[in-house]
C-alpha cells in the first residue's frame, strides 16, 4: 500500500527540526533550515494536498489566490472578505512609521472605513499580483504573465517556456515581502497538465500549508480553462524552514496520522481564469485534526 503524500511532508518537517542549521534570519526569531527539497502530489483523481494533520484554513487560501489573479495589491478587499493573512507586514510599518500602537483590529477597521488611510497604509507594493498581471517591462509597457501563460497552453502545449514568476529584481525593494513561492512551470504530457513551484523561501510550518494547497488550485484552474486533465503539482524548496518559536507546532504536528485528502470541485468553467468567484470552488471529504496555533514572524 503506497504511503499516504502527506507523510512526506512530516517527514521533511522531522528532518528540518532535528538536523536543520539554526541560523539568525531577518525577523530576529531564527530558524532551523535545509536547502533544497522536493514534494510531489498527483492530482489526477481530483485529491489536493490540503494538509490533515491540522486544519488548513482552505476558505482563506481561495480568495488569497483569487486576490493575487485580480492584479491587486491593497490588503483592503481581503479584509473586507474576513482574509488576515497579509495584514500584519503593512500594520509593522504603520507603528514603525507613526509610533502608534494599534491592534490589528483597530488597524483593518481604519483601513475598511477610511479611502486614503487604506491607500497610504493598506498597499503592500508591487507584490505578487503586480507582477503575475501587470510587469513593468523597460520600454514602460506591463506584461500579463498569467493570460501569457493560458495562450500559450492552449496554442502550443509542448514549449518548454510555460512559465511566471514574480522575482522582478527592479521592484524587490518595494515589496512588503518579496515573492517566497516565485516560479511555476508547467507541461502539458498529451492531455494531462503537470506543474512546478519553486520556492525560494518556504515557512514549512505556517507559509507551506496554504502554498501547495493554492499551487494545486492554480493548477485545476489552468486545466480547466485549457481543456486539459490536472497530473501532478510538483515543489521544490530551497530554503526549507522552521521557526524556533514553533516547536509545539512540529511536535503536535508529526505526532498525528494523516487522513485521506479531500477533493477539489470547480462547480463551473468561467469565461477565463481571471473570473473566477469564491463560490465556485467546493472541497468535499475535508476531515481534518484540530488547527494548531502559532504566531507569524514579520
Amino acid at each position: 500500500m503506497a504511503a499516504h503524500p502527506e507523510t512526506a511532508v512530516l517527514d521533511l518537517m522531522r528532518q528540518v527540526w532535528r538536523t536543520g542549521s539554526e541560523r539568525h534570519d531577518r525577523t530576529g526569531v531564527g530558524t532551523k533550515a535545509l536547502f533544497g527539497a522536493m514534494l510531489r502530489f498527483d492530482l489526477s483523481d481530483e485529491t489536493v494536498p490540503l494538509l490533515t494533520t491540522k486544519r488548513v484554513y482552505w476558505k482563506s487560501a481561495v480568495k488569497e489566490l483569487i486576490w493575487f489573479l485580480s492584479g491587486e495589491t491593497n490588503i483592503r478587499s481581503l479584509v473586507a472578505q474576513g482574509v488576515h493573512i497579509w495584514t500584519d507586514w503593512p500594520l509593522d510599518r504603520f507603528r514603525r512609521a507613526s509610533g502608534e500602537a494599534l491592534d490589528r483590529e483597530t488597524f483593518e477597521q481604519r483601513i475598511l472605513a477610511d479611502d486614503a488611510f487604506a491607500a497610504e497604509w493598506g498597499d503592500l507594493g508591487p507584490v505578487y499580483g503586480k507582477q503575475w498581471r501587470r510587469w513593468l517591462g523597460p520600454d514602460g509597457r506591463e506584461h500579463d504573465q498569467m493570460a501569457e501563460l493560458v495562450d500559450g497552453l492552449r496554442r502550443n502545449p509542448a514549449s518548454r517556456r510555460h512559465i511566471f514568476t514574480g522575482w522582478n529584481v527592479a521592484e524587490l525593494a518595494a515589496m512588503a515581502l518579496p515573492p517566497c513561492h516565485m516560479t511555476y512551470q508547467y507541461f502539458v504530457d498529451g492531455t494531462r497538465l503537470s506543474g512546478i513551484l519553486y520556492q525560494r523561501s518556504c515557512d514549512l510550518g505556517l507559509g507551506f500549508p496554504f502554498n501547495i494547497f493554492e499551487a494545486a488550485l492554480l493548477l485545476r484552474m489552468l486545466a480547466q480553462q485549457c481543456d486539459l486533465e490536472p497530473g501532478e503539482i510538483v515543489w521544490m524548496g530551497a530554503d526549507v524552514h522552521l521557526y524556533l518559536n514553533h516547536a509545539h507546532l512540529v511536535e503536535a504536528q508529526t505526532a498525528r496520522e494523516p487522513r485521506p485528502f479531500p477533493k477539489l470541485i470547480l462547480k463551473r468553467r468561467p469565461a477565463d481564469l481571471f473570473s473566477y468567484a469564491f463560490e465556485d470552488f467546493a472541497i468535499e471529504g475535508y476531515d481534518p485534526h484540530p488547527a494548531i496555533a502559532a504566531p507569524v514572524a514579520v
